[in-house]
């Protein structure tokens, strides 16, 4: 096991040079420049430097004025010690600005993780116990209506309903006007319920594709020889499903799951953005519109970085969760 993990584990450093030369490689091929429109704010004050002039010191400060291949190795020098530079939007290191904004994020999506388990999981099983029937169908099509829904759609239906005609909601932020006028525990609640719409957004887009892949492994388990046997020897279907079937259920499960929080970092940057929640999606949206090359660079290695670390915590899961599977 441990010859294993050395190997994933230099195949993730790999996997995360080759895709952070390849986002800081595109970055630098966008049509639009931060620098160029800095350049130009700063020409046109009184009695400064030409744009031209302003635009070749920046170019240099930034590493801009070297070719693709040396302004990565640059940039990697500086980020493997811990040195992401300074935000080119906010103006703080980048490193300061993902601490203040992440928390926001982390709740958000932690939330939505569980709430998706504990739902769809259930579901997926119910609908492969009763196959065909109406609670199958039932659980099926909200699944699919679920996985169809646009996020952009759904919260704007949901800000309809329950922000402007019953006015139970605000319609943005993430916290209330008088905040700050409540002890500790008020503000925890006031959070809660700011967060409560995006949650439920995220939610329901989610826990359908959990769900059929969960169905699907379940039905697949349930026609297997081991199951019938089990329950010709008399034993209870509870034990049939939650030891035998539920156990081998897990194994995809587990594959299937680990791309989940990855994947949630990345996809609420939508609804953070609907909702103006300043998490670490929002606050990336705005850094890319301005091509904010520092906080891009380290917001897209940090999923890269989340991936690979997921895809290894499946892969020794695996071992844990059915004693069958083991690595040589």
């Amino acid at each position: 096991m441990s010859k294993f993990i050395i190997r994933r584990v230099f195949l993730a450093i790999l996997i995360v040079l080759f895709g952070s030369f390849a986002v800081y490689a595109v970055i630098r091929a966008l049509p639009s420049s931060y620098v160029e429109t800095i350049a130009r704010q700063r020409a046109q004050l009184p009695g400064s430097k030409s744009y031209s002039e302003w635009l070749a010191q920046l170019n240099s400060l930034f590493r801009l004025d070297t070719d693709v291949f040396t302004g990565y190795a640059g940039w990697l020098s500086d980020a493997l010690k811990g040195n992401f530079g300074d935000s080119w939007t906010y103006t703080v290191p980048v490193t300061q600005k993902f601490k203040d904004v992440i928390w926001y994020s982390f709740s958000l999506n932690i939330i939505t993780f569980v709430l998706q388990t504990v739902i769809a999981i259930p579901l997926g099983i119910t609908a492969a116990r009763k196959q065909y029937s109406r609670t199958d169908y039932a659980i099926t099509f909200f699944a699919l209506l679920g996985i169809s829904l646009p996020s952009f759609f759904l919260s704007t239906v949901l800000k309809y309903i329950f922000s402007i005609k019953l006015g139970w909601f605000d319609l943005y932020g993430i916290v209330g006007r008088y905040h700050e006028q409540l002890d500790s525990f008020g503000k925890i609640l006031d959070m809660a319920h700011h967060l409560f719409l995006p949650v439920l957004v995220l939610t329901m887009l989610s826990i359908g594709g959990l769900m059929r892949f969960t169905r699907t492994n379940m039905l697949e388990v349930l026609n297997s020889d081991y199951i019938r046997t089990a329950r010709a020897k008399g034993l209870p279907e509870s034990k049939v499903i939650n030891k035998h079937a539920f156990r081998n259920t897990l194994i995809p499960l587990v594959s299937y799951m680990s791309y989940l929080i990855p994947s949630m970092f990345s996809g609420s940057m939508i609804t953070e953005t609907l909702w103006q929640i300043p998490g670490i999606g929002y606050i990336s949206f705005g850094a890319m519109q301005q091509g904010d090359i520092p906080f891009t660079m380290f917001y897209n290695v940090f999923l890269i970085l989340l991936t690979q670390v997921s895809l290894l915590f499946a892969d020794i899961m695996y071992a844990v969760v059915d004693p069958r599977v083991r690595v040589n």
